[in-house]
């Protein structure tokens, strides 16, 4: 069953840092993008990082520089190191995967909180 599973979320103060993981099956094969969303109380889910197969790679401007999105394609894991977390950061985080050539795939995680105290 295709599934991603993951992992890292937690309650942080702001400064501090936390690293999620998100593995998927390898029953998802031929992964193109890689992407990491999150949605805060009252808003919309939005794109905050993103790497395509090739290794380039996109941030939300309220990230940059403080994020960084890595994947290991061996394991089918997709990395996302937050830095300097600061109370806005605060979010439900989604891992995304896109698959397939002539027929695309979408998958999303289940969701990790981030918390983050000021």
């Amino acid at each position: 069953q295709a599934q991603l599973v993951e992992s890292g979320g937690g309650l942080v103060q702001a400064g501090a840092s936390l690293r999620l993981s998100c593995a998927a099956s390898r029953s998802i094969f031929d992964i193109n993008a890689m992407g990491w969303y999150r949605q805060a109380p009252g808003k919309q889910r939005e794109s905050v990082a993103v790497i395509s197969g090739g290794g380039s790679t996109n941030y939300a401007d309220s990230v940059k520089g403080r994020f960084t999105i890595s994947r290991d394609s061996a394991k089918n894991t997709v990395y996302l190191q937050m830095d300097s977390l600061k109370p806005e950061d605060t979010a439900v985080y989604y891992c995304n995967v896109n698959s397939g050539s002539s027929t695309r795939y979408i998958y999303w995680g289940h969701g990790t909180q981030v918390t983050v105290s000021s």
